[in-house]
């Protein structure tokens, strides 16, 4: 089922300005010895420490579309060294050329549609498989039958669509929107930032195979580029597994503990925590539970006031207000408060059976329920007597069972008396 909502700009950010970089380089004629250099042995340098990291986490679809990039790099950059020293082509230079922007491609769209499997060794022994059969068909026909199969690769198929502007072989094109295509139906299906990284990536050589012969060093720089928008993405991904919670979509307890660390000497931090979430969980089953949980996660992560929300863990949340006081932070935390309980969920069926089967055929004939979540809220001003964002987080986390204590529903301030507690959620 297509999740558009979890697209993100942030997805494709880090591989556009790869793109960018690598796009603004390689229209620099005049470089100096270092970048030379550079270029010349940045390709390897980035499929060895790409590579070795995607292996060491077992990211064998990363891996398999860096050795594909690099194949076609090495074969194309044999090409143009000969170009360069000699000033004319290789005899093969054409159907090398043609092979590459045929299979590249293809290549390139199945090894980024093909996700891991749960048996490592199986799966990279398939993926060998399908490289190895790939490339000694290839390497077989162009040793055999060179002027047939350039004839053949070369041939135009279709006058109709092939216009001017066309500077690869017509049947590179297919290819080329064959693979956008899958892989844009990938990233709508699943958003994710590796998902992200093949589409700028596929477009980046696209981009690069025309200018091969053209530009110097363009295969050089967007080879390099293409993997390293792969090992970027993997390192995002890594990131949003350590520091972003899977089920609500907010930072995690990682990422508090980090921002924590620089809070500065003005701050307000809050504990949110569901009321009665056992209970709700234990009636209406788990994937309500689950879907209780995104419910708060969304409202608190649009709380106004400058504040940030965490998943801290369980059914808790907390939420932090830098450079804030706690005066200017109640009114927000109040209506936080009562947009969650103005909100009501449709269930189905409040008495949920245990088996699956019963479930389903019991709410295929009951009527909708609604039903209401409330929260409590503890928050603490980090004063003079805490020294440490941990002694502020522990101020809140009392007043939040100070919050309890007073009925639930309430935001209670540390040091706040229960009565008044009792006021402010009455008041609400």
């Amino acid at each position: 089922m297509p999740r558009l909502s979890a697209a993100r700009i942030s997805h494709f950010l880090p591989s556009l300005v790869l793109l960018l970089a690598g796009l603004a380089a390689a229209y620099v004629r005049d470089l100096n010895v270092f970048f030379t250099s550079l270029f010349n042995v940045l390709p390897t340098l980035v499929l060895l420490l790409g590579g070795a990291y995607c292996a060491v986490y077992r990211r064998q679809r990363e891996l398999f579309l860096m050795v594909t990039v690099y194949i076609a790099y090495y074969l194309l950059d044999t090409q143009t060294d000969f170009y360069r020293d000699n000033g004319k082509l290789r005899e093969d230079a054409a159907v090398v050329f043609h092979l590459v922007c045929l299979i590249l491609p293809m290549l390139y769209g199945l090894f980024g549609a093909w996700a891991e499997r749960t048996h490592l060794f199986q799966d990279i022994v398939a993926r060998c498989a399908v490289l190895l059969a790939v490339s000694a068909v290839a390497l077989g026909l162009e040793q055999s039958f060179p002027a047939a199969l350039l004839e053949w690769l070369a041939d135009i198929r279709w006058p109709s669509l092939h216009g001017q502007w066309m500077s690869l072989i017509q049947l590179a094109y297919p290819m080329f929107f064959i693979a956008f295509v899958v892989l844009t139906v990938q990233y709508v299906r699943f958003p994710r930032p590796l998902h992200a990284a093949q589409l700028v990536g596929l477009i980046g050589m696209f981009w690069a195979l025309p200018k091969t012969f053209i530009l110097p060093f363009t295969l050089n720089i967007l080879c390099s580029q293409v993997m390293l928008m792969i090992a970027a993405a993997v390192a995002h991904e890594a990131y949003q597994m350590a520091f972003r919670d899977e089920l609500t979509g907010l930072p995690g307890r990682r990422a508090l503990n980090e921002r924590m660390q620089r809070l500065g000497r003005n701050y307000v931090l809050a504990m949110t925590d569901v009321d009665h979430f056992k209970k709700f969980n234990d009636t209406h089953g788990h994937d309500v539970g689950d879907q209780v949980l995104r419910l708060v996660a969304s409202k608190l992560s649009k709380v106004s006031g400058g504040g940030r929300a965490y998943r801290y863990g369980g059914e808790e949340f907390a939420l932090v207000f830098a450079g804030k006081t706690l005066e200017e932070c109640m009114p927000h935390l109040e209506v936080i408060r009562g947009v969650i309980a103005a909100y009501n969920i449709q269930l189905r069926n409040p008495d949920r059976p245990q088996d699956d089967l019963q479930g389903r055929q019991r709410r295929a004939g009951s009527a909708a329920t609604s039903v209401s979540v409330t929260v409590s809220i503890g928050v603490c001003e980090r004063m003079p007597e805490q020294r440490t964002p941990e002694e502020v987080l522990k101020a809140a986390d009392q007043a939040l069972y100070a919050a309890k204590s007073a009925g639930r529903n309430c935001v209670v301030s540390y040091g706040q008396n229960r009565r008044g507690a009792v006021r402010t959620a009455a008041t609400a």
